[in-house]
């Protein structure tokens, strides 16, 4: 596609979504900054074990469990409205974070700062994303909003790449320049039209409909937090990798997701999201097995290594398939915001007490047999998914007309 075709797309998109993918954009960037560097600040300032960097998930995931209770407490604000409040929550964590050197306390109230604001962020991004888009191709809109965020990436990770290897910036510097990317989506978000996403939110939905979807986040949330926490620790503490090698890994990640995200956008619009989560589902047992087993004594180990983080990476993206599957079950669509910030909840109901659990089974049995638990996990997943049917006749598009 031309630059002019694209330009000429957006002038033609629907209202508010520029501005949108504007502010998508510098959470993106802001995002590529922090993940790829927290784990080093942590291991390089303070030293911590695999338990204790574990019992410091359940304060940073306690705003994900809370995801539910604060965006009921929002219900009366517009979507756009409270994607302007998580930026401004997320880039004062990351300031605090920024400035917070050797010290323990401003590094864990900074830590809870950017965790409430970019779990919060989570479904109203995908909330809104869905709003903008026709209703047979929400999969597809959320593959272009995801590769926007993975481009955005790539500019966070290229910072962290060139300013620590090459400039030499210490973590305070390169955590501000992520507090400064997340400034610049406030004004995005808030200058959106209001109407665009402004539905009557109830506080709070919970429906057996959604039984399905419910399950799904929880074991989303176990898998998600065995590969957030332990495996870049297994690459940190038995790999010895560096923090640029982490920012090199996401610009790779990044650039594969670029194409990958609209294509499973596609994908997901033409097939279903049965056949895509059970795909993510046996993508993620051949993973564990990799990281429970591989040798870092070997450079065909660290290189399989590499290469197993860079497609976890990559594998996260299916999970838009729930999001979709969500929508289609959903009884109304004023159901679907509410209902993604309650699956955030769920999930992280068990992200925040297994990363305790993990911790200590590495530091009693070692880290294989942190994986080989995950590897259950992955199973578990597979079940499930393939439980997913077609999307019943009652759908979100017909009872908004009724």
């Amino acid at each position: 596609m031309t630059l002019k075709r694209s330009y000429q797309k957006l002038r033609g998109a629907r209202p508010g979504l520029v501005l949108f993918l504007v502010a998508v954009a510098c959470l993106g960037l802001g995002s590529g900054i922090f993940q790829t560097t927290f784990n080093n600040y942590l291991s390089d300032t303070f030293d911590i074990t695999a338990a204790q960097r574990g019992s410091l998930e359940l304060p940073r995931e306690m705003p994900g469990f809370l995801t539910a209770l604060f965006a009921g407490m929002l219900f009366f604000m517009a979507e756009t409205h409270v994607g302007a409040l998580c930026a401004l929550v997320t880039m004062a964590g990351m300031f605090v974070v920024g400035v917070a050197g050797d010290s323990w306390y401003l590094m864990m109230m900074g830590m809870v700062g950017w965790s409430a604001g970019s779990h919060l962020a989570m479904p109203i991004r995908r909330s809104i994303a869905m709003q903008l888009a026709q209703e047979n191709a929400k999969g597809r809109r959320l593959g272009q909003v995801g590769a926007v965020a993975m481009a955005a990436t790539i500019g966070g990770c290229i910072i962290v790449w060139i300013g620590m290897k090459y400039l030499h910036f210490h973590y305070g510097t390169v955590f501000l320049c992520g507090a400064v990317a997340a400034l610049l989506a406030i004004p995005a978000f808030a200058a959106m039209p209001k109407h665009v996403t402004r539905l009557t939110r109830p506080k709070l939905v919970v429906r057996h409909r959604y039984w399905l979807y419910y399950v799904l986040c929880l074991l989303f949330g176990a898998r998600k937090q065995v590969f957030l926490t332990f495996a870049p620790w297994v690459l940190v503490r038995i790999f010895h990798q560096e923090a640029y090698v982490f920012a090199q890994l996401w610009i790779i990640s990044a650039v594969i997701g670029i194409f990958v995200q609209p294509l499973l956008g596609n994908l997901i619009d033409r097939i279903g999201e049965r056949p895509i989560l059970v795909i993510d589902a046996l993508v993620l047992m051949v993973i564990t097995f990799a990281y429970g087993h591989l040798s870092p004594g070997r450079r065909i180990g660290r290189l399989a290594m590499l290469a197993c983080y860079v497609v976890d990476q990559i594998a996260f993206s299916m999970g838009m398939a729930r999001d979709t599957y969500l929508s289609k079950i959903a009884e109304r669509p004023e159901h679907i915001a509410p209902t993604l910030s309650l699956g955030i909840s769920i999930d992280h109901a068990i992200s925040m007490s297994l990363p305790w659990l993990g911790g200590w089974v590495w530091d009693t049995y070692g880290y294989t047999m942190v994986f080989t638990g995950a590897g259950f996990v992955a199973i578990l997943m597979l079940i499930f998914s393939a439980m997913i049917t077609p999307a019943p006749v009652t759908s979100s598009l017909q009872s908004s007309t009724q």
